[in-house]
C-alpha cells in the first residue's frame, strides 16, 4: 500500500513500512536516544534488527560535499 501510494504521487525511491521505521529509529538515535531503548520499541523479532534501521552513518554532511572537485 505504501509503494502504490508513493509511486501515485511522484516518489521516486522505494519506499515501504520499513522506511518508516528506519526514519524513526535514526532521528530517536540522533536526538541522543539508545539503540536499547529504540529497540525496546521498535520491538523486533532480533535485537540485531534494530541496528540495521539505524542510518546515521548514511548522511551526507556539508564537510563531504565541500570536498567536492570538478576540474
Amino acid at each position: 500500500m505504501v509503494r502504490r501510494r508513493a509511486i501515485k504521487a511522484g516518489v521516486i525511491e522505494k519506499i515501504g513500512n520499513h522506511s518508516f521505521r528506519g526514519t524513526g529509529i535514526t532521528t530517536y538515535l540522533e536526538n541522543e536516544g539508545t539503540l536499547e531503548l529504540a529497540r525496546e520499541m521498535a520491538n523486533p523479532a532480533s535485537p540485531r534488527t534494530t541496528k540495521l534501521y539505524d542510518r546515521r552513518g548514511e548522511k551526507i554532511t556539508q564537510d563531504a560535499v565541500e570536498r567536492i572537485r570538478i576540474e
